[in-house]
């Protein structure tokens, strides 16, 4: 056992010092925070000396926290910031050292003033859960309630690290979906591309080059769009009307889903569409599952679990659904007997968390459920595209030969009445 000189701060933050015998510094630190203390330097001895001038009670007793509004970062930025948090503190760091050390080296500019305002709250005598608070746009409940469990657990390096990684999870099947809608919206772009050229620029010189001739009626079709799309009167009130049209309606349609009876609508039809609508239910189930197993595994209680999974299940037939899980759960129930009235859970679900309920493991096995419907998004996500990459190129085709066929089937006309007479 080795003596350990400390500066810290008590839950007035009023400066104080002393010396505590422990195995490692993290030990020291530990029984330091067990008697409600939050060190800010702790030295071993004949290793060093501590800096007390750098910290002077009144100014940090009284220290206004700074806060930031209105700032907002990337779900990646916050994910690589808690990733990093949970490495400096698993290694012994202690926290205010770790986000000292964070805040210098943070090139995000909202995040880096962040972090400085947590490293101030920290240092007056603020717990880290309590610091999280102040900057709701940045750190969810979810975030905050699981850092207040690790704290309350002595096991805060843990919790970030599972928050690092349930974010790197979240983000990851994210970008899946995101990347499964490229190449249609590219595809579709470049479909249009051609047609607007072609019908602007190669249709109109086949048109004079026929003249008066009898065309076939796709041909007519086909010269007739060429010209009303050559002709002022479409290009300039049509386009715009067209555009003011289809914006009316997009602004139309989410001042609809802000209010709670077009949310509900607009959630219920996204779990309905054909195709996407089932990959909507399986990334909701998965968020669902991992968000609760989380939470619960954390040692969030599970009432205050289940809330904060409502809140952020990011569908309303969803959270309605973990409503009635939170009622039957109040009242002392089993959580099995919503999630099959919802509708919304496959029968494997439903089976999985009764069996984790009865066996007492289901955190675990809502982790597990989580992590197979990761494995059926990606799997559907990587089935969606390959459907849609043949579809696409097919209605490329389509578009492109069409218009090609109807300007060669008159010349093919023209060839054959030239060579008939003879």
């Amino acid at each position: 056992m080795a003596n350990f000189q400390y500066i810290a701060l008590d839950a007035k933050g009023e400066q104080t010092t002393g010396t505590v015998q422990g195995a490692s510094e993290s030990d020291a630190i530990q029984q330091l925070r067990s008697q409600g203390l939050y060190p800010t330097q702790v030295v071993e001895e004949g290793k060093g000396t501590l800096q007390a001038g750098k910290n002077k009670p009144k100014a940090r007793g009284k220290k206004k926290v700074k806060t930031v509004s209105g700032g907002r970062i990337k779900p990646k930025v916050l994910m690589i910031f808690t990733r990093q948090l949970a490495t400096l503190i698993d290694s012994g760091l202690p926290l205010l050292r770790g986000l000292t050390v964070l805040g210098k080296q943070e090139p995000n500019p909202v995040l880096r003033s962040t972090v400085n305002s947590l490293a101030d709250s920290v240092q007056t005598g603020a717990t880290f859960s309590e610091s999280l608070s102040q900057h709701p746009k940045i750190f969810n409940k979810l975030f905050v309630n699981m850092v207040k469990a690790g704290e309350l657990g002595g096991v805060l390096e843990v919790v970030l690290t599972r928050l690092a990684e349930y974010m790197e999870k979240a983000h990851k099947l994210k970008n899946k979906i995101v990347s499964a809608m490229v190449y249609p919206v590219i595809v579709l772009f470049i479909a249009i591309a051609i047609l607007v050229f072609l019908m602007l620029f190669i249709v109109p010189k086949f048109k004079d080059m026929f003249g008066d001739q009898d065309l076939p009626a796709i041909s007519n079709i086909v010269f007739n769009a060429s010209d009303n799309m050559l002709a002022r009167s479409f290009v300039l009130p049509n386009i715009v009307w067209i555009f003011l049209v289809v914006s009316g309606i997009v602004v139309l349609i989410k001042a609809w889903g802000g209010t709670s009876g077009g949310r509900g609508v607009i959630d219920a039809f996204k779990l309905k569409i054909p195709i996407l609508g089932e990959l909507t239910k399986k990334s909701a189930i998965s968020r669902f599952s991992r968000t609760l197993g989380t939470l619960v595994t954390s040692g969030v209680p599970i009432l205050q679990a289940l809330t904060i999974t409502r809140d952020t299940a990011g569908n309303v037939v969803v959270s309605k659904a973990i409503d009635q899980v939170h009622e039957a759960v109040k009242e002392g129930e089993s959580i099995v007997a919503p999630l099959q009235a919802s509708g919304i859970f496959p029968a494997m679900v439903i089976s999985m968390v009764d069996v984790g309920e009865e066996t007492g493991q289901l955190p675990e096995m809502l982790l597990k459920i989580a992590d197979v419907y990761d494995d059926e998004v990606d799997n559907a996500v990587t089935a969606l595209t390959s459907i849609l990459e043949p579809i696409m190129i097919v209605f490329l085709a389509l578009v492109v030969g069409t218009i090609v066929f109807a300007l060669f089937l008159p010349l093919i006309k023209m060839i054959q009445n030239v060579d008939g007479p003879q």
